[in-house]
């Protein structure tokens, strides 16, 4: 017999308390980020920017415990924004990795305390090699804050945490600290979404500005092309043994005259004597002049041609500047490569 899974009675007298909590928490950290925003001291903040700007080599972020965690992520931040960034345990760094570090660097070391044994430990060598060192800290009288070229502060009345143990404000302020150098350091480099979609390759946004026609139309052996004097049969097997609902029509010199789809084959079947069919030749069933697209296009760029029309289309031709034939792009294609 399967045990089932006891459901603990929801305790309703207590409901609007849980919810008055969570939400005062989050508040309270809305509200210490209100107050860093205005405790920063513009200087700091300046010098901190242009070491970072102006930095020839990476920035290397060094933090343990809850502050390695978000040292981390505002160096994936920085990395995915234009900043070369790299995260560094000190422990680690003291046993080999600080051989990554060199004088093109430049350090942000992060700690609530600023006492932090092996960030302490770290920074003499980090000095000896010429490595300007920023603070993320709360406590600007130690020592940390008193080795570093720039200190940011980052200290906070009270953790969102009820014992007021728990790094949650502090690591918050943190955080947001970070990220707010990672958007401003977009801005002085004058990133652009292009520049972003380079490295976000595998995301929508960097799929859209990224992905062309030629990466995933069908060219070559994949595109199926006729003659416009191929028989109304003729056609049927070039569609068929294509596979993709279409065919070129070019002429000898590759040049493209006109496209036939499923849906052209359907209509002429409806308008033409079937005992003619047989007389009838590819010309005078395609589309003369259809929409076409250069395989540079952008592929989302492809897709809106396609949809954003009275009459949507599900299929076109890829042709180059000289209206040389070269693939069929689908509808289909586009929405299965995640745009």
């Amino acid at each position: 017999m399967q045990n089932k899974r006891k459901i603990l009675p929801l305790y309703v007298g207590g409901t609007k308390n849980h919810f008055q909590q969570v939400t005062e928490f989050l508040k309270l950290g809305a509200e210490a980020i209100a107050q860093t925003a205005n405790k920063l001291q513009p200087q700091q903040v300046a010098s901190a920017i242009q070491l970072l700007s102006v930095c020839k080599g990476k920035v290397v972020l060094v933090g343990v415990g809850k502050s390695g965690l978000i040292a981390r992520k505002i160096a994936a931040t920085l990395t995915s924004t234009g900043t070369v960034a790299v995260y560094l345990h000190p422990a680690d760094a003291l046993h080999g990795d600080l051989g990554i570090v060199t004088s093109n660097d430049v350090a942000i070391l992060m700690s609530n305390s600023g006492e932090t044994d092996e960030l302490v430990e770290i920074t003499p060598y980090l000095k000896k090699r010429q490595v300007p060192i920023i603070t993320i800290v709360g406590n600007l009288s130690s020592t940390l804050a008193r080795n570093a070229d720039v200190v940011l502060d980052a200290s906070v009345d009270k953790e969102a945490c009820p014992l007021n143990l728990a790094p949650t404000t502090s690591t918050t302020v943190a955080l947001a600290i970070g990220d707010a150098i990672a958007m401003t350091l977009m801005q002085v480099k004058g990133l652009t979404p292009e520049d972003f979609a380079l490295n976000h390759p595998a995301g929508r946004l960097g799929k859209r500005l990224t992905l062309k026609v030629a990466d995933i139309m069908h060219s070559g052996f994949e595109n199926p092309i006729i003659s416009p004097t191929a028989t109304w049969l003729e056609v049927i097997t070039a569609i068929s043994q294509g596979g993709l609902g279409a065919v070129n029509v070019v002429d000898n010199l590759g040049q493209l005259l006109g496209i036939i789809t499923d849906g052209d084959l359907r209509r002429s079947f409806q308008k033409i004597d079937p005992t003619k069919l047989e007389r009838i030749s590819s010309d005078a069933i395609m589309t003369k002049n259809p929409i076409t697209v250069s395989p540079d296009y952008l592929a989302y760029d492809a897709l809106q041609v396609m949809e954003n029309r009275p009459s949507q289309i599900s299929v076109m031709p890829v042709v180059d500047e000289q209206g040389i034939c070269l693939g069929l792009i689908r509808l289909h294609d586009i929405v299965r490569s995640g745009l």
